[in-house]
């Protein structure tokens, strides 16, 4: 199916409501189900650029649209997990930012889910034991080809929450340990995250 390989949408936003942004490209306007993150930096009239991510059912079909790909990643990883669909991901990245979800993951904070509307303590316990589920097989996987020392290095307590929480946020395990390397030790999880998402991004 062509609609499918729908990746992004980039023209003029013509309406905006609540987690709803229409963005008329070619004179078609696409309705994006999006977050309150996303929402808040888009204005009317002018040109908006979202990537997309499309939803299918046997008796419907949405669009999900997101400011960039730290959200969109989190939006993917969120309704892999079973019970989890894609409101309640929208509802997850309306109340945190990718960061925040990503690190709440990393450091098995579930109460920090449970913050969240419409996700309860079962639920946010599901969503850390999955996604880390699948980090640690990702992490498996990358170091037959990765140097495994560094990244059996980022393996315990802060290290290991960092190279975790930029998993969740789309990066490989050799892209997070080799960012990671050069932070200092003793610097917070969250830190560690801020400097190697400084680097990924090119900014040293």
């Amino acid at each position: 199916m062509v609609i499918k390989m729908i990746y992004s949408v980039k023209g003029e936003l013509i309406h905006k409501e609540p987690n709803l942004a229409v963005i008329e490209c070619g004179g078609v306007g696409y309705a994006c189900r999006t977050t309150s993150g996303s929402s808040d930096r888009l204005k009317i009239g002018e040109e908006t650029a979202l990537k997309t991510y499309l939803y299918v059912r046997e008796d419907s079909v949405e669009l999900f649209g997101f400011a960039d790909n730290s959200e969109l990643n989190c939006f993917k990883m969120l309704i892999s997990v079973s019970g989890v669909g894609p409101k309640a991901a929208l509802s997850v990245l309306s109340d945190m930012s990718p960061q925040s979800f990503a690190l709440a993951v990393a450091s098995d904070d579930a109460k920090r889910l449970t913050g969240v509307s419409g996700i309860g303590m079962k639920t946010a316990q599901r969503i850390i034991l999955e996604l880390k589920d699948k980090i640690d097989k990702q992490k498996s996987f990358t170091a037959s080809e990765w140097n495994r020392s560094a990244v059996a290095g980022y393996s315990r307590e802060a290290g290991g929450e960092a190279l975790a929480a930029l998993m969740v946020l789309g990066f490989s395990a050799g892209e997070a340990t080799a960012a990671l390397n050069g932070v200092p030790e003793g610097a917070e999880t969250s830190e560690r995250v801020k400097r190697a998402l400084k680097k990924l991004s090119g900014g040293g």
